[in-house]
């Protein structure tokens, strides 16, 4: 069935699109000059989602966008749960079915960042992964030791480590349990996900714990100390507050960094782009390009830290009381600081949701920078 033929009204959609691509900002309810369809648009005029997130990008840059950027947000899609692409109300084809035309203004955010994730996703699969450099030499005299926990501790310590020539493993080792306040590590535990495998937002992650009466496994520092206690003995686990303790512990006389967590805005979008990254590549392939390309992108995002719910913390509480006493029983020996440490802090800047406009505002940052050069790209690029 060949497309309607070009009406009037649609003509002015073409010449809102052309005013679009030229690095225009006017809203569609304020446009009033009609165009003709160009070439390099195609047959049928773009969906409202892309074409509004295209005036955002633009509002955005005081230089006009690129026009293969232009190109890309006009043809993509809108993956994920949401509607379909939508036409503009006043320039539509006129089909008593389907969803109703829509002024793009009126859309909301979240519509708009089902099309920038799915366009960062694909930035990601062409950008790679960062250059990895070859595995120093293990150094024989180094202690034993496995580093386990809240994961925003632990895997930079452990890679930190590793990097001097110290990896995990050996005969007897110590075992070092990373934790602290338990709200952070949730925060820290969904982090970790969202850079994993994406994810539910974060009230409902948060909801489904409460629901089972359990934290994350990463999280639960009582369970993850039985475990290893099994495999060595008591003796051999120590409890670690403060990552500062970890360097006297295994013997390194230089300072290990660890990154502070994302912001919640970052953490958001992370999520949200795992969902349509994981369409695209491999799960290993999925979790490295979150780690290695996009998270480095994002460690500058200024935002808050994720917080407990209030209607959620009363649970915490007593949950974090639970694991608090298990620990205390067990007997295990602590490091930076005292066993208290593991409560919740509950800090007065942390917040339970983050706007879908300021997590738009970061997703157009990261579509105007593009892909990061291939020069150097780490295993597994052709």
């Amino acid at each position: 069935m060949s497309p309607a033929p070009t009406r009037p009204d649609r003509r002015l959609a073409w010449g809102w699109v052309a005013h679009l691509r030229a690095g225009g900002t006017t809203p569609w309810a304020d446009w009033s000059e009609r165009g003709e369809r160009a070439a390099e648009t195609g047959r049928f005029l773009p969906g409202a989602q892309q074409l509004e997130l295209l005036r955002r990008v633009n509002l955005a840059t005081r230089t006009p966008v690129a026009e293969r950027l232009a190109t890309r947000v006009l043809e993509a899609s809108a993956p994920g749960r949401g509607r379909p692409d939508l036409e503009l109300t006043g320039a539509d084809s006129g089909s008593r079915f389907g969803p109703r035309p829509v002024d793009p203004t009126a859309l909301p955010d979240d519509e708009l960042l089902r099309v920038a994730a799915g366009l960062i996703a694909e930035d990601l699969v062409a950008a790679g992964l960062p250059a990895r450099l070859p595995p120093p030499l293990t150094r024989p005299w180094r202690r034993s030791y496995r580093i386990v926990g809240d994961p925003v501790l632990a895997d930079p310590l452990r890679a930190g480590l590793v990097a001097r020539g110290r990896p995990p493993g050996g005969g007897h080792p110590r075992i070092l349990v990373m934790g602290g306040p338990t709200d952070r590590m949730l925060a820290d535990a969904f982090q970790a996900r969202a850079l994993d495998v994406g994810g539910p937002p974060w009230h409902d992650w948060m909801a489904v714990l409460v629901e089972r009466d359990h934290l994350a496994p990463r999280v639960d520092l009582a369970e993850v100390a039985r475990v290893w206690e099994r495999r060595t003995s008591v003796d051999r686990v120590t409890l670690v507050l403060d990552p500062r303790a970890v360097p006297r512990l295994v013997g390194l006389r230089r300072r290990l960094s660890v990154p502070p967590p994302l912001a919640a805005e970052a953490v958001d979008l992370a999520r949200r782009v795992a969902g349509v990254l994981g369409l695209l590549v491999p799960p290993d392939r999925r979790t490295a390009l979150l780690r290695e390309t996009l998270a480095p992108r994002l460690a500058d995002t200024s935002g808050s830290t994720w917080g407990v719910p209030a209607d959620l913390r009363p649970w915490l509480t007593e949950r974090a009381g639970r694991m608090h006493e298990q620990l205390r029983r067990a007997g295990y020996a602590v490091a930076g600081g005292d066993l208290d440490g593991v409560l919740p802090a509950y800090p007065d800047d942390a917040v339970d949701h983050v706007a879908d406009d300021r997590v738009l505002g970061l997703a157009i940052d990261l579509l105007l920078m593009g892909p990061a050069p291939r020069a150097g790209a780490g295993e597994g690029d052709g």
